[in-house]
């Protein structure tokens, strides 16, 4: 089972709908339609596509600091509160697997 990276993801998706537009003076803008204020500038569409990805990805974690809900993009919810496992049912699982319980 491959490993699922959900913010990566999130960002490779959000990305992925991500409108630029030539400017006047040859320059370009990005945006991404779902996520209120996230723009970017660039005097290229690569340099204006990377600020665009930092500027998601500011934007994610200034989101998960001051607790604003995300867009859910793609059906990617960053909204879900997480799942906690009791500590001790975690230490044991890793710490003495049930072969070596049943030695002691």
């Amino acid at each position: 089972m491959a490993a699922q990276f959900i913010i990566s993801e999130y960002i490779r998706r959000a990305m992925a709908m991500a409108e630029y537009e030539k400017l006047d003076d040859g320059s370009f803008s990005g945006r991404i339609p779902y996520c209120k204020g996230v723009v970017a500038f660039g005097p290229t569409l690569r340099e204006c596509e990377n600020d665009l990805r930092s500027t998601l990805e500011d934007w994610l974690l200034a989101g998960f600091k001051l607790g604003h809900p995300h867009p859910v993009i793609d059906g990617i919810n960053l909204n879900n509160e997480p799942e906690y496992e009791p500590v001790d049912a975690v230490l044991t699982k890793r710490v003495c697997p049930p072969a070596a319980k049943a030695r002691f």
